[in-house]
């Protein structure tokens, strides 16, 4: 079978769902035993995520091997179950980079090198790449960005120069948000029109519409679009908020929308089988005993509102694993600087039955973690604690049970008389040569389980490989010191002799990984640190 291309825009608002969306029509025709690839478009200058402030563009997200990506790559593998390859991710910034090393090579036979079409065309031959590489039926392209704005015109050219040379393999997916005016209360078609004409002058004219609006559409919306928007009232596909957007596969394929895409690819409609996914839907409606996780961070909190997206894996790994043992998530964010300013505000950790604390960089808010780690271990309160939650939990290790006063991560104080976060020499040669974009430890590395610890039964593994994102590590100068005090080292690299999983015996749980165990869990399969720590919840 030869491969079809979906690319996905986005009209009217920003996070109006295209990944979700694009990650759910995955879903939907890998039922169907269709093999499928999605790509995620960026339209920033940045050459990749990591470098992109996670208060105004959310989580960075990691692949297998180890490229920093948009948050969306993350959704995409967890509806899939399938990683997804760093070639599978592109930014404008790595677009042009590709183009202007190759015009340097002379690759270009000394032609002029223009925007266009030099720039689609190296977007095409990427698309295509990924196709290749995953030997895919389908690939579903989702371009960032909203339709109109002036950043993703070249992304939007590409397509319909793809449209043009293809038209029989290509189709076009519009996301649009339908406005119900609290003060007019009747929903509002006309922003979706204008986008869909704002398409139109890109060249490109949609073959389906999936309308996002807090309620169903009705025949009357649904009309309207197809009238004004120059198409087939079947293709505009209904799409509602939902509790859980686990849901949403279930909403439009009720809606019709695989037998729309195959009819318009001229192919015979095949089973859907989402027995998988109803399942999760209806355990995750069913759960009704809450579990209480307080998440203290500091990459929440952008002026009146709160930014979830920082800790988008975080967040779904924890749902995922609560779902498994029947429980409902309570998820609440707790500032850490507020507790380095009113440390008796700590006793309101109490209240949780348990304490997560997640990655992160810099200097503050630091102390106020220290803290809330401080109490989690003496109050006996479930703790779990990923990449920089390790590092700040060997700092109060190293504090309050190794006798070593002033211990200090070197980032944040590179005089510390107890340096037991420290840089690898490799680390600390790119950074005096300002070399920071891609150099941390990325990607998967693995991790030795040692044998009688918590970790072993939880991993049932001896070996494993996860996910880093991180320069600095535990010092391994201090560890006689450290597990003379009570400290377990619970996972090592087996190369590097890096510690990987820290332990503290005579705890319910408490539990801290160099990695990020968040990038590998899936709805149909949480990760089993996650459950081990929902399930030490679940016994307080």
């Amino acid at each position: 079978m030869k491969t079809r291309y979906i690319f996905v825009a986005g009209g009217v608002i920003s996070g109006v769902g295209k990944g979700v969306s694009t990650a759910s029509m995955g879903v939907i025709l890998k039922s169907q035993g269709f093999r499928v690839t999605t790509l995620k478009i960026d339209p920033y200058i940045n050459i990749d995520a990591g470098t992109m402030n996670p208060f105004e563009h959310g989580e960075v997200f990691v692949t297998e091997d180890g490229d920093e990506t948009d948050q969306d790559i993350g959704h995409y593998e967890r509806f899939l179950n399938q990683n997804i390859p760093r070639c599978n991710y592109l930014t404008t910034g790595r677009v042009y980079q590709a183009v202007i090393e190759r015009e340097r090579n002379l690759e270009y036979d000394g032609k002029c090198v223009e925007v266009v079409p030099h720039i689609p065309l190296e977007v095409i031959h990427r698309i295509k790449l990924a196709g290749q590489k995953a030997r895919a039926d389908f690939v579903l392209i989702e371009i960032g960005g909203t339709v109109g704005e002036y950043q993703n015109l070249l992304f939007l050219e590409a397509a319909r120069m793809m449209k043009f040379a293809e038209s029989e393999n290509t189709l076009f997916v519009f996301v649009s948000y339908l406005p119900v005016p609290s003060t007019i209360g009747e929903m509002k078609t006309k922003p979706t029109q204008m986008a869909i004409r704002t398409l139109n002058e890109a060249g490109i004219q949609p073959d389906l519409v999936i309308a996002r609006a807090e309620v169903p559409l009705d025949s009357v919306r649904k009309k309207k679009i197809s009238i004004f928007g120059n198409i087939d009232e079947k293709d505009v596909i209904s799409s509602p908020d939902v509790a859980s957007i686990y849901e949403v596969p279930l909403v439009l394929e009720k809606e019709g929308l695989s037998k729309r895409v195959l009819s318009k690819f001229h192919l015979k409609s095949r089973k859907v089988n989402l027995k998988d996914w109803s399942r999760l839907v209806s355990k995750i409606k069913k759960a009704k005993k809450p579990v209480r996780i307080a998440i203290v961070g500091k990459y929440f909190q952008i002026g009146n509102f709160t930014l979830a997206d920082s800790y988008i894996s975080v967040i779904e790994a924890i749902k995922h694993a609560a779902w498994f043992y029947n429980l409902k998530p309570e998820i609440s964010w707790l500032n850490a600087e507020k507790y380095e300013k009113e440390p008796q505000k700590l006793n309101e950790l109490g209240e949780f039955d348990g304490l997560l604390v997640p990655g992160g960089f810099g200097h503050r808010g630091i102390e106020g973690k220290i803290l809330a780690i401080q109490y989690a271990r003496e109050k006996k309160l479930p703790l779990l604690g990923l990449c920089y939650g390790l590092q700040l939990a060997v700092v109060e290790i190293a504090r309050h049970l190794a006798g070593l006063k002033g211990a200090q991560s070197t980032e944040i104080d590179p005089k510390t008389p107890y340096p037991v976060i420290d840089l690898l020499p490799g680390q600390k040669r790119k950074i005096q040569k300002r070399k920071f974009g891609g150099t941390m430890r990325l990607g998967a590395f693995p991790c030795q389980i040692q044998k009688d610890t918590l970790a072993a039964s939880l991993y049932q593994k001896e070996l494993v490989f996860e996910r880093h994102r991180h320069r600095f590590e535990v010092n391994n100068q201090f560890l006689p010191r450290l597990k003379k005090a009570g400290l377990i080292v619970a996972g090592l690299n087996p190369k590097q002799k890096l510690v990987e999983i820290i332990e503290l015996k005579n705890h319910p749980f408490f539990l801290a990984t160099q990695f990020h165990p968040e990038f590998k869990s899936r709805p149909l399969h949480p990760h089993p640190l996650f459950l081990g720590f929902i399930r030490a919840c679940q016994k307080k």
